[in-house]
């Protein structure tokens, strides 16, 4: 690779900073350190300047919901629906687990967490056995497509052969790495990681499609005849996947997504709620939750925007392509940022040092032509692990398992 290039793109975004220690490293690392170089997208880090403000929300006006009710009272027919894409082998999973334990004090891939208490019960575990649910009601195997990250690639593989896939099929579960971002300081300067290479982070939840792509994944959904994709977060223990009634409300009401919702336990709980933007559905994060919405009534006199989603979507995959190449907010995030300090020291702050860049999920569904908000109860489906204590945490999500009849 020609060093005069590379270096031409750094003083362009400001980053020649990068080539330091250049002189001292191995051809491997001057080989490893240039690749990243050449495959980086620099123009992320001037959304810096202004801490990633420049994205805005549109208007935003309540979006109906599938309640349970309603769902009880076609349940027959939507399970049916389901089970019958599910036979036919249109619907995949897609796990996006790209992250790892941090704030659960380990070092390890968030998946590979222990939440057992007389035994080993591990996330992936839980994950596995609740996809399994689905492939026995259905006697069809799901392909299983689990996003990972530079970071726990090879040891999520690795866990997952030693534990001999948790009785999954392996045949029928793929690994793919989840496309990376760079890390700045405050001012822009992308930090490092070591001398031979940048601090990333993965991309955010909304690059899972991209990345699909990208590895090559995409082409074993389209080989393989899958028209659906459930997505999911590592974090919840709880959640159902594949579900085939949540599966066939969806393809019966002909909308292109669908998102799992539950009902806010207050009016400030901190999870995003499904609404319309503009007219096209979307997410707005619970941040962006003013007063007027939060205390905004419907018809009926019931908060406006009650429903909180769980990470928990199915895409078509058409229209996911339809919208692939689509432009994406890009998220600037405040992040604790590892780095190698001027003295060549990896620095692990204890407070926020910088930003990290994402696009997400919640973006996609607004690109979406339209998207079904499908109610579930919380306390069957939505068992967060965010935290080691407190709220959302290994604690709550051990009390909510056992209270579904799960041993630990």
């Amino acid at each position: 690779m020609d060093i005069s290039i590379v270096k031409k793109k750094l003083e362009k975004y400001g980053q020649t900073h990068l080539l330091k220690y250049f002189d001292e490293l191995t051809e491997d690392e001057k080989n490893e350190l240039l690749t990243q170089i050449d495959e980086t997208d620099f123009s992320m880090v001037e959304l810096c300047a202004d801490g990633g403000k420049s994205v805005k929300k549109g208007s935003i006006t309540p979006l109906s919901v599938m309640q349970l009710s309603e769902i009880e009272g076609n349940k027959e027919l939507y399970f049916n629906a389901g089970v019958s894409a599910i036979k036919s082998g249109k619907v995949g999973a897609v796990l996006l687990a790209g992250g790892m334990g941090t704030r659960l004090g380990s070092d390890a891939p968030k998946g590979m967490y222990n939440i057992g208490e007389t035994r080993d019960v591990y996330i992936f575990e839980r994950i596995v056995r609740n996809l399994m649910d689905a492939v026995d009601i259905t006697g069809s195997w799901i392909h299983l497509f689990i996003m990972t990250s530079d970071k726990n690639h090879e040891s999520t593989i690795g866990f997952f052969k030693e534990k001999n896939y948790f009785g999954y099929n392996k045949e029928y579960i793929t690994f793919f790495k989840q496309e990376m971002a760079p890390a700045a300081d405050y001012n822009g300067k992308i930090y490092m990681e070591s001398r031979s290479r940048m601090s990333t982070s993965p991309n955010g939840n909304g690059g899972w499609f991209i990345s699909m792509d990208r590895s090559g994944a995409l082409e074993k959904v389209k080989n393989s005849g899958i028209e659906w994709l459930n997505v999911f977060a590592v974090d919840n223990v709880l959640q159902r996947i594949a579900d085939p009634v949540f599966v066939g409300a969806v393809i019966e009401k002909g909308f292109a997504a669908g998102s799992k919702v539950v009902k806010k336990a207050s009016p400030d709980e901190n999870v995003g709620v499904m609404c319309l933007e503009d007219g096209k559905p979307s997410i707005v994060e619970y941040y962006e939750l003013t007063e007027e919405l939060m205390n905004a009534k419907d018809e009926k006199g019931e908060p406006a925007y009650n429903y909180g989603v769980i990470l928990n979507y199915l895409f078509n995959v058409k229209e996911l392509e339809k919208i692939m190449e689509a432009s994406m907010p890009l998220h600037v995030v405040k992040k604790k940022i590892p780095y190698m300090d001027e003295n060549g020291q990896l620095i692990k702050p204890d407070n926020p040092n910088g930003y990290k860049f994402e696009t997400l999920i919640l973006d996609m569904i607004h690109l979406m032509k339209s998207c079904l908000p499908f109610e579930v109860r919380r306390e069957k489906e939505f068992a967060p692990i965010k935290n080691k204590t407190g709220i959302d945490s290994v604690d709550t999500a051990r009390e909510l398992l056992k209270k579904n009849g799960v041993e630990l």
